[in-house]
């Protein structure tokens, strides 16, 4: 990168952690009454514990501040674009439940899988200032979700919903470090993991 154009790759670098910290906390708040919604709506008790999503990488981190910013991008990246799948299975079974009567569930997914679409694209930007490139997404079709009774799929909706707010959550924090430094550079800190709590 010639020295002319390192400032305005600062700057542009600047711009975009602050424009993804406004996109994820304004996902954050969106998934969080989308959950409202949809504990509601498929008649489920919010206070039921669900196992972990297969396919979805954990938000909580073990050494995240030891993490470059270029890992924090690529592990950002690569949860979105699992949430992008699993969303849009979602909306698929969501339709096919209950088509159009539902005018309320199905709408809010899909406003939800736009951002989180948004989000990965915006990740991409980053790291392409980054000079690493985003990496290609494997495969061109996504795996055929699993067989799953109604109930099954209406927890494993729960899991994903509950893991993307955490990751909301995440993506603040790690775009705020992103955010200190320019393109490129590592990122150090005193801490050694991520324990995110519900709330933001």
């Amino acid at each position: 990168m010639a020295a002319a154009d390192i400032p305005s790759a600062a700057l542009r670098h600047h711009d975009l952690c602050s424009r993804g910290i406004r996109l994820a906390r304004k996902m954050r708040s969106d998934v969080t009454d989308l959950l409202d919604i949809y504990v509601e709506r498929q008649g489920l008790d919010a206070s039921i514990s669900v196992a972990a999503v297969d396919g979805v990488p954990a938000a909580a981190a073990e050494r995240w501040a030891e993490q470059s910013g270029t890992q924090r991008l690529l592990d950002n990246l690569a949860a979105y674009r699992a949430f992008r799948t699993l969303l849009a299975q979602m909306l698929e079974e969501q339709r096919e439940q209950l088509g159009d009567a539902d005018a309320e569930l199905g709408p809010a997914l899909a406003a939800v899988l736009l951002q989180v679409s948004a989000f990965a694209y915006h990740l991409e930007e980053l790291l392409e200032l980054e000079s690493r490139g985003a990496p290609a997404e494997e495969g061109s079709e996504p795996p055929a979700p699993p067989r799953l009774s109604l109930f099954e799929q209406k927890l494993r909706g729960l899991g994903v919903l509950r893991e993307l707010a955490q990751w909301a959550v995440r993506s603040v924090r790690d775009l705020r470090q992103l955010a200190k430094h320019g393109p490129g550079t590592t990122l150090e800190g005193s801490g050694t993991a991520l324990g995110l709590p519900e709330s933001q």
